[in-house]
């Protein structure tokens, strides 16, 4: 298992954590799993919920759209737990996605952008 630390952002002004899990490639899409302390707000009746976007470029110059996702309360209440896709399928030539995650609450945006390695990307041989 892989000993670095997982990709971490500070979201929706600082009052939430956002911890990337993994990111897994399939044929014609890759997905991004994440977890989110405290928990996203919008679970009890009159919070307004988080909608959540995603596009993503690599570091040869190909860019990547949404594909959708869901989330939602871990079962001992203590975080969100989540998954979003991009498309199309990551490049086989990429080792670096950069994701740009935009959470949109009460009619704000708050971007995210982290960079994640490709799982079983080569290093580059230049």
């Amino acid at each position: 298992m892989n000993s670095r630390p997982r990709p971490t952002a500070r979201i929706l002004d600082g009052r939430h954590e956002l911890v990337v899990d993994s990111l897994s490639l399939d044929e014609g899409s890759f997905t991004v799993c994440y977890t989110v302390r405290p928990p996203l707000p919008g679970g009890n009746e009159g919070e307004s919920l988080v909608l959540l976007a995603l596009v993503a470029r690599d570091d040869v110059g190909n860019e990547y759209t949404d594909w959708g996702g869901a989330y939602g309360l871990s079962e001992d209440g203590g975080h969100t737990d989540g998954t979003i896709t991009g498309r199309p399928a990551v490049a086989p030539s990429a080792r670096v996605l950069t994701v740009r995650l935009t959470f949109q609450r009460e009619g704000r945006e708050f971007l995210c952008e982290l960079p994640l390695e490709v799982p079983g990307a080569r290093p580059d041989s230049d």
